[in-house]
């Protein structure tokens, strides 16, 4: 049983990569003739998901893929064009499996009506019909439950090979005839001549009409399941009344639908845990999800783990001769040949262990793609749902992030893009009256710096009006009228709680929620965001994220007895306090002269309690940080050293601590709190913020 589930999580893995190349070629593929290279990259990957189901006994996802599959075959036979509505069809039919493939990964029933539907509006384009499909369809009849007293056509296209599979097609024609009445016409137009002729192979069609009372669809697919898409082509058009059936159907539901873009899955790995199955149906242990890792980051373990255990036979070595030497010298003496032989041991070892370390580290690292790759739905769902023409440009799709950080960035991206498309791009008619190309671009871009990750979303569109969220904010009373905020400080308070400058409320965006969480989520994996904007030119969304949340390069600083640990990223410089450059405004806050500018002096030892540290400020140093353009000097006694240190959660292990990003154990033992600069910074602003010196 454990390997057959290895099998089925395996099945659903590729199943799910599958959908992603399926959604991309369609939102790929441009209307009017088959791109023939791009329908069988689509038809291939639907294929697969079909043939894998059947193993496992998912005959709903076999079901439903069938008619995505008579659908793309029947274009790939030149037989039908593409259409815009047939491509929303199919794009929908995408977000159905990956639904049910969520919902089978998890354990839970599937919902079949959603899927229902969906194939409805297939078939409905496959008797000849027409329908957008980007609705939620409430109320329509069960067209394979249609019963008529019409003509069915079926086409049986066998391929070559379909008696040497034990399939017989007369055995199939008696079967039929149990359902009515059957009348058969052979195909021999693709006889060979004498010389060629295979004996074992198969070359007729035939052209079926079956009649009768109560027939359906079902029923005759019903027959021919075991050789449709794997043995033959079966192509059964349905007669005039079920056709008008289904119309009406379909015609109905999108009259009475509540029109909605359709929604993205996210991948199987962001899951939360799973929830019981419904009823009687026994819920399985949940999957953890799984990571494919390049052979080549194996074999470096591999060998990395190999050094190590040379290190480790050489140190034992080294013990065994130091011990026995040592007896021989009664004085108690030793030979320096041995302390160099232990430091030069003591020097591979911590090579290679720190070598192990990024190459374990390099294992959950993940390309950037992830998350992007989600876009192109998200844009080609909210700008037609707009009225607008996006253009998508993606840069830097291989610069690797954490898994885990990769599966958090999801939610906030699709939350800038969605915002980009609908406050930041304009329409057509006003781009063009700008002067402006009639289809905006939004560029997603990721990239290093400085040890950090760095992912950009710009938009050529209106921009942001600093006037419009400086009065919706005094309105609001987030600000009063006699504020002495500058224009970035203004535009910044788009991430305030609550706070939204749309006249509209839709359902992309404009409730006055989002941008606030979106900073608080990228600010929960240890990063920051922050927005530039040019009137009438666009903006710049810019989230800085660390390479992972696991490890982090750190300075550690003594606060009286106390050891503190300072992120290294966010550490410009360390100096020597000139009391003749400190002053003090509004009470107790000190400022400090650091050439151009005034920056606020943080005591940590008053923030986190500490009584022993150092009062006088040239008695210690002032570490200089920035934040999101912000900088300050935050007071501690002395530097210790450099490290990278393993980040422990203090939230989870013992409780949140503001001011306090985690905790991590030191060489010697001992447990040291890493500082969170943001909030730390943040805390102490009161307003006071960077100031130039005239």
């Amino acid at each position: 049983m454990d390997m057959m589930e290895t099998f089925r999580q395996t099945y659903l893995e590729e199943s799910f990569e599958g959908l992603d190349v399926m959604e991309q070629g369609l939102l790929d593929l441009p209307p009017g003739t088959p791109d023939n290279e791009k329908i069988n990259e689509i038809f291939r990957a639907a294929h697969s998901i079909k043939g894998g189901s059947g193993t496992f006994g998912f005959t709903e996802i076999a079901g439903f893929t069938h008619v995505l599959e008579t659908l793309l075959d029947e274009m790939r036979d030149g037989r039908r064009d593409v259409t815009q509505e047939s491509i929303d069809a199919m794009l929908s039919a995408v977000d159905v499996l990956r639904d049910m493939l969520t919902k089978l990964q998890d354990h839970e029933p599937i919902d079949e009506e959603r899927a229902s539907e969906v194939q409805q509006v297939m078939e409905a384009i496959l008797g000849g019909g027409e329908a957008p499909v980007d609705t939620q369809v409430e109320d329509s009849a069960e067209a394979s439950e249609v019963e008529t007293d019409g003509v069915w056509h079926i086409s049986l296209l066998p391929e070559a090979e379909l008696l040497k599979t034990g399939n017989e097609p007369i055995r199939i024609f008696r079967e039929l005839e149990t359902l009515g009445n059957l009348e058969v016409t052979a195909n021999f137009d693709k006889l060979p001549n004498p010389a060629t002729f295979d004996p074992e192979s198969l070359y007729i069609s035939w052209e079926l009409k079956l009649s009768g009372e109560g027939v359906k669809e079902d029923d005759i697919r019903e027959v021919f399941e075991w050789i449709d898409g794997d043995g033959a082509e079966v192509i059964i058009k349905a007669p005039e009344a079920v056709v008008a059936a289904q119309a009406s159907a379909v015609a109905t539901a999108v009259t009475e639908a509540k029109a909605e873009v359709a929604p993205v899955a996210k991948p199987a790995a962001a899951k939360p845990a799973a929830k019981p199955a419904a009823k009687d149906t026994k819920a399985a242990p949940k999957q953890e999800g799984s990571i494919r890792v390049d052979l080549s980051k194996i074999d470096q373990m591999v060998n990395l783990v190999g050094e190590l255990v040379i290190t480790q036979s050489m140190l034992s070595q080294f013990g065994e001769q130091a011990e026995q030497s040592l007896e021989h010298n009664k004085d108690g003496s030793a030979n320096m040949d041995w302390v160099d032989k232990l430091k030069e041991g003591l020097t591979h070892l911590e090579r290679h262990t720190r070598e192990l370390q990024e190459s374990v580290m390099n294992i959950r690292m993940l390309p950037v793609s992830f998350a992007f790759n989600r876009m192109p739905r998200i844009v080609h769902d909210v700008s037609q749902k707009l009225g607008k023409q996006i253009d998508l440009v993606m840069e830097g799709e291989g610069t690797e992030l954490d898994k885990t950080m990769l599966e958090q960035l999801t939610d906030p991206l699709v939350h800038i893009v969605r915002n980009s498309i609908d406050h930041g791009i304009e329409s057509p008619d006003v781009r063009i009256a700008a002067g402006k190309p009639e289809k905006g671009t939004v560029k997603m871009a990721a990239f290093h710096q400085g040890g950090n990750i760095l992912i950009q979303i710009t938009d050529d569109g209106a921009g942001i009006d600093y006037r419009k969220i400086e009065a919706k904010a005094i309105e609001k009373g987030v600000i009063t009228e006699d504020h002495a905020l500058n224009k970035d400080e203004i535009v910044d308070l788009i991430f305030h709680a609550g706070f939204s400058t749309a006249e509209v409320v839709s359902d992309i965006s404009g409730r006055g929620v989002g941008m606030d969480v979106v900073r608080r989520n990228i600010r929960g994996l240890g990063g920051s965001v922050d927005v530039k904007t040019t009137p009438g030119e666009g903006s710049v969304f810019t989230i800085r994220l660390p390479l992972t949340l696991a490890i982090l390069d750190g300075q550690l600083c003594s606060v009286g007895s106390q050891t503190y640990v300072f992120p290294l990223v966010s550490i410009i410089e360390s100096i020597q306090v000139d009391k003749s450059l400190v002053k003090g405004i509004a009470g107790e806050t000190e400022l400090y002269k650091l050439r151009d500018s005034y920056i606020p002096v943080i005591r940590l030892h008053k923030k986190l309690g500490v009584d022993d540290a150092q009062q006088d400020l040239s008695e210690g140093l002032l570490v200089v940080v920035e934040d999101a353009g912000q900088r300050a000097g935050i007071f501690v006694d002395d530097l210790l050293g450099q490290q990278q240190v393993v980040i422990k959660s203090l939230e989870s292990n013992f409780m949140k601590i503001d001011g306090i990003a985690g905790a991590t154990i030191l060489g010697d033992g001992t447990v040291s709190l890493i500082l969170d600069i943001t909030e730390t910074v943040n805390s102490h602003k009161g307003g006071v913020g960077q100031m130039n010196v005239a």
